[in-house]
């Protein structure tokens, strides 16, 4: 690091206080910054998404089905990527994420029973599919729901 190098903390040189349209003196004065004349010089700026009277483009692009707010993001765990895990073990949602079997958990983590199992696990998950939970217990192991 050199003196050459030095410099103000990013945002720290702009304020939000100034005072605008106070005579030419205040170095802002006349315009107020807002160049000479046009709409973005006057009062009441136009709303989000207006295009000067032009179809706006959320108007001009089809509009199909809906999003329901209810629904729910389930991550998906077949049988067969549980083989990873040693015989015996215990196996929660935050294991799935360490060994990478998941990327990331929204709000929630079904097994399904696609594959074979051969380990004895117990296995805490929101969700289990009848196969899985079949295909654990006859392991000798145990389906959590938590």
């Amino acid at each position: 690091m050199n003196l050459s190098n030095l410099r103000p903390a990013e945002g720290s040189k702009t304020r939000d206080d100034f005072r605008r349209g106070r005579g030419h003196g205040s170095g802002n004065g006349k315009t107020a910054g807002k160049g000479h004349k046009g709409q973005k010089a006057r009062s009441g700026a136009t709303r989000p998404g207006f295009e000067g009277g032009q179809m706006p483009l959320y108007r001009r692009i089809p509009k199909r089905g809906f999003t329901n707010i209810n629904s729910k993001v389930i991550e998906v765990v077949n049988l067969d990527k549980l083989e990873k895990f040693d015989d015996g073990a215990t196996v929660e949602i935050k294991d799935l994420l360490e060994k990478g079997i998941i990327n990331e958990v929204h709000d929630g983590v079904k097994i399904l029973g696609n594959g074979e199992l051969t380990k004895k696990l117990t296995v805490k998950a929101n969700a289990f599919s009848k196969s899985a939970q079949e295909k654990i217990e006859a392991l000798g192991g145990k389906a959590e729901v938590i």
